[in-house]
């Protein structure tokens, strides 16, 4: 019978269908034509062909813009915010309106086109997280901004145009709603309890196990309770900070080796899923930083969303999470 399940931090309800399942390779894949290395503005030796870097990891100390590279972040060619301009904002009656400031730049991970998370390694991995911190700490002393949102699209149904292995991050002048009511239901849990609802989640889903899929020593990777789409994961630190820019640096080293883990686990089990990877972390603009507890969260499109959740905001999950926690176990080694 289908069950409903109460997210324990937005409220939110979603419809585990299990009369729908599908077994991992029953997913139906949109494979969407993405721009290729002969054409890649990416790729090392092409420097040119993208705005001037913000930031490198650079070999032999080389000059900017150049050949030997680890890393570079750049702004977007064609970004959704500008980082020129004043923070004007009118109301027109009911409807409010702001100038599109902010900042939208992309962290090309690597000089090799071929890479993906799970065959880098894990130095790489971390050195990519590095790079995040580095921008979110640069740009958050920008005062006109309030969020600053860091994501990767991996795959053409994931919303991704280019295959070589990248990131981006988008500084905005406003909280999303989204993030609004996860950190308003971790307060009202807070209020209520005087701890964290992600301490208490990463407690309780350790103490039964059922959902774990994956620990190490900082890090904890689970199929969370009321999940929206099959397979969703996240990945909590197990000891409470608020802000990913804010981690210690074994933080960052576990966190390295628990992407490579789970996402190598899930290209075994769902054949190499195009998927979202979103970091969650609390707004600058916030003082109080009891009450949350950054994570990140990762989504394989396996599944369309359509009328009914769009209409009700309930999400339709063929795939229970202990079933998907259990098979991505079992991809382990």
């Amino acid at each position: 019978m289908p069950e409903l399940r109460k997210d324990a931090v937005t409220g939110r309800w979603v419809v585990i269908s299990t009369d729908r399942r599908k077994r991992p390779n029953d997913f139906r894949r949109e494979r969407a034509s993405v721009i290729g290395g002969e054409h890649c503005p990416f790729c090392a030796g092409r420097e040119g062909m993208t705005p001037p870097e913000v930031l490198a990891y650079r070999r032999n100390n080389s000059p900017p813009n150049s050949r030997d590279w680890d890393l570079r972040v750049v702004p977007n060619k064609f970004p959704a915010l500008q980082v020129e301009g004043n923070l004007d904002r009118e109301a027109e009656g009911l409807f409010d309106r702001m100038n599109g400031i902010g900042a939208h730049e992309v962290i090309i991970e690597t000089p090799d086109h071929a890479k993906t998370f799970t065959t880098m390694s894990e130095v790489e991995i971390e050195r990519v997280l590095w790079a995040y911190r580095e921008r979110i700490l640069d740009l958050k002393r920008d005062i006109r901004l309030r969020y600053i949102l860091v994501f990767k699209n991996h795959g053409a149904a994931a919303g991704a145009t280019l295959e070589h292995p990248h990131s981006q991050l988008i500084a905005l002048p406003i909280v999303p709603g989204h993030m609004r009511d996860e950190i308003e239901g971790a307060r009202r849990h807070f209020a209520d309890k005087e701890r964290c609802v992600f301490c208490d989640i990463v407690r309780q889903e350790m103490a039964a196990g059922r959902r774990v899929i994956h620990e190490n020593g900082e890090v904890v990777a689970l199929a969370p309770f009321a999940p929206r789409f099959p397979f969703e994961t996240w990945l909590l630190p197990k000891s409470h900070g608020a802000r990913f820019e804010d981690a210690p640096r074994q933080q960052y080293e576990s966190l390295a080796r628990m992407l490579k883990s789970v996402l190598t686990r899930m290209d075994r089990a769902l054949e190499h899923p195009d998927y979202n990877m979103i970091i969650h972390s609390l707004p600058f603009s916030e003082q109080v930083t009891d009450f949350y507890h950054w994570h990140v969260e990762i989504i394989p499109k396996l599944t369309r969303t359509a009328g009914f959740e769009w209409g009700t905001g309930f999400h339709i999950n063929p795939t229970s999470p202990e079933e998907a926690a259990q098979v991505l176990r079992s991809f382990g080694g």
